[in-house]
């Protein structure tokens, strides 16, 4: 008797009608999520114009801070690169003779903080100036040499900037050793510099991120006044305010994923504009420089932005704006 209440297939007829039951409604929300998507797509491609303008104004809205990102990492890269070839000068007592002093370089260059240590006599130093300055002829009036002995200092790329500050500390107490410099302010200015463009970065980000959330609320609220005989009609027919809302969500994900995108092409045009011209700068001062864009997380991180950001300010805006539409 069990088995005539089973079907060809094996199964009862409650278990054949159970598949379809549970996969109706997922299939029904994802249909009408998708059918949103495109409507909303469509509506932009229906006012182009505006549209256009729109994302293209949230395209340089987002470039400039992701600009001031990129510069800030690819200028950190330069300066740790320049913080390997920063030296020390020890200027010698003028009673230190030329024996002397090559001793004292062949016995700071064994020392393991420090990659190199050249003894420059106040004679060679006189004729690099001279060469470099192109003042031969003022030098040459001079009645002696006014430069002193040198040893230049290299010490090791892999220390701390803490670690060269103690080291030149260690060296100004050598015998035979006047005064010792770093040539290290100008790196200690960059830094500086670095770290105050990475804070305004981040600032100019926010208040940025800020003026894309007022774009598209501004955006989404006109849209919504267009259509709010329709909104109404949809209200009286008992449309919730999650399917009315729905549509305007994903015009606000097109109007920031747009802008992402118009963003990556800005900036990629930027990067490949001041290449050639910071190169050239930059191989003036003995290195050179590649400027690198946003690598693949970096881009898909920009997308996401603009789409949390368009997300925001049309959510922001249609719920307050549905609140007080209500049918006549």
């Amino acid at each position: 008797m069990a088995e005539q209440h089973r079907g060809r297939d094996g199964r009862r007829p409650s278990q054949r009608q159970r598949i379809p039951t549970l996969a109706a409604p997922a299939q029904g929300w994802l249909g009408a999520h998708a059918r949103c998507l495109i409507e909303a797509l469509g509506r932009m491609h229906r006012r182009w114009v505006a549209s256009l303008l729109t994302v293209f104004v949230i395209g340089i809205t987002l470039a400039l801070p992701t600009g001031l990102y990129v510069l800030v990492k690819n200028l950190d890269t330069l300066s740790t690169s320049w913080q390997g070839t920063v030296q020390a000068s020890l200027y010698l007592d003028d009673d230190v003779s030329v024996e002397r002093g090559r001793t004292l370089a062949r016995r700071l260059d064994a020392r393991d903080t420090i990659d190199g240590a050249e003894y420059v006599s106040a004679e060679e130093g006189l004729e690099t100036f001279r060469e470099a300055s192109g003042f031969g002829d003022a030098l040459d009036a001079l009645p002696s040499n006014p430069l002193p002995a040198v040893v230049v200092v290299t010490p090791d790329a892999d220390m701390t900037r803490a670690a060269v500050g103690e080291l030149v500390d260690t060296l100004r107490g050598e015998t035979g050793v006047a005064r010792a410099e770093l040539d290290q302010a100008w790196l200690e200015r960059l830094f500086a510099i670095l770290s105050l463009i990475e804070r305004a970065a981040w600032v100019i980000g926010l208040l940025l991120s800020a003026a894309v959330v007022f774009i598209v609320g501004n955006t989404i609220r006109l849209d919504i006044e267009n259509r709010r005989e329709e909104i109404e009609v949809m209200k009286l027919l008992g449309a919730s305010d999650a399917f009315i809302r729905r549509p305007f969500l994903y015009s606000g994900v097109w109007y920031g994923l747009s802008g992402a995108v118009v963003a990556l092409i800005l900036l990629g045009g930027c990067f490949a504009a001041l290449a050639g011209p910071l190169g050239t700068l930059t191989r003036s001062y003995d290195s050179a420089l590649d400027l690198v864009g946003l690598d693949w997380s970096g881009g898909f991180a920009l997308l996401a932005t603009g789409i949390a950001l368009g997300w925001c300010g049309c959510a922001l805006t249609v719920n307050r704006r549905l609140a007080d539409i209500e049918p006549r």
